[in-house]
């Protein structure tokens, strides 16, 4: 949350097609906060995308795209909402189709879980690098803390709940460490 993973992704899609190059964009189709297939950073980028739901097949949508269109790069973003099997296709791409795949997501869960897409990436990828953001004490923030409608820290839920600023605070393992604990005491009380 908050360390431009989307900003970033649109910047690389941007620099591939100002050299005259096929991008191909995708974003969860679950996270439809802009619009289905919208990929929109909190600086006010935007671009238009494919969207993938757990049946998305990765191999069969860009062999096709491929026959109309040569392919710089494949970026994905919400890339915690892929599922194993996804990851592996978007790896076979870049090992048979020779096409770099650029996925931007978040490793864990406000309960600090690991997502399936994250986990099978971190597994597997070539190259990881880390985006940046920080808590309000000005730690690196790696966690980030579910909020309620009152803006209190809630630490039951389900795993996946879209939402943005409004819905998430980034914050560091320390204060989410707390944060989580205090929520628990006082759904216990």
């Amino acid at each position: 949350m908050n360390a431009g993973k989307s900003t970033s992704l649109l910047q690389s899609a941007h620099n591939y097609r100002e050299q005259g190059m096929q991008v191909m964009l995708f974003t969860a189709a679950i996270d439809d906060r802009y619009g289905a297939g919208v990929i929109k950073s909190r600086i006010g980028l935007s671009a238009d995308a494919h969207v993938f739901d757990a049946d998305t097949q990765f191999t069969q949508l860009v062999r096709r795209q491929l026959k109309q269109e040569k392919l710089a790069c494949i970026l994905v973003d919400e890339a915690q909402f892929l599922t194993q099997s996804q990851v592996d296709q978007l790896a076979a791409l870049v090992d048979t189709a020779d096409i770099p795949v650029l996925c931007y997501g978040i490793r864990t869960d406000f309960q600090g879980e690991l997502f399936a897409g994250s986990s099978r990436l971190l597994a597997i990828a070539d190259k990881l690098f880390e985006l940046k953001t920080v808590c309000e004490c000005g730690r690196k923030a790696t966690m980030t803390v579910r909020l309620d409608e009152q803006g209190k820290v809630i630490a039951d839920g389900d795993q996946v709940q879209i939402g943005g600023n409004e819905r998430y605070e980034s914050k560091c393992r320390r204060h989410h460490s707390a944060l989580m604990q205090s929520a628990k005491n006082s759904a216990n009380t």
